[in-house]
């Protein structure tokens, strides 16, 4: 079972990878739209890398919308990842 911080660590990759960012950039309390210059479509690119990377669906969309944060997308894949372990 992966844990909770090489979970982080492939988010980190996934996204630096996805849009170029530096990974030192890719700290938890970067926002994504302020801090890593994100925007709406790129949150669907996210949306779609995440899913591809952790084999989840990323379906609940106020969860998804409250993501702010490199945290707070961490803990989403996290949660996501022990929902389909319990399965």
């Amino acid at each position: 079972m992966i844990s909770d911080e090489q979970i982080c660590q492939q988010i980190v990759e996934v996204i630096s990878e996805e849009f170029e960012l530096d990974p030192g950039q890719l700290v938890p309390t970067a926002t994504l739209y302020d801090d890593l210059g994100l925007d709406s479509l790129d949150a669907v690119d996210m949306v779609v890398a995440m899913e591809k990377s952790f084999g989840v669906k990323l379906a609940n969309e106020e969860a998804i919308k409250a993501v702010r944060t490199m945290a707070d997308l961490c803990e989403l894949i996290i949660n996501l990842k022990k929902d389909l372990g319990n399965s």
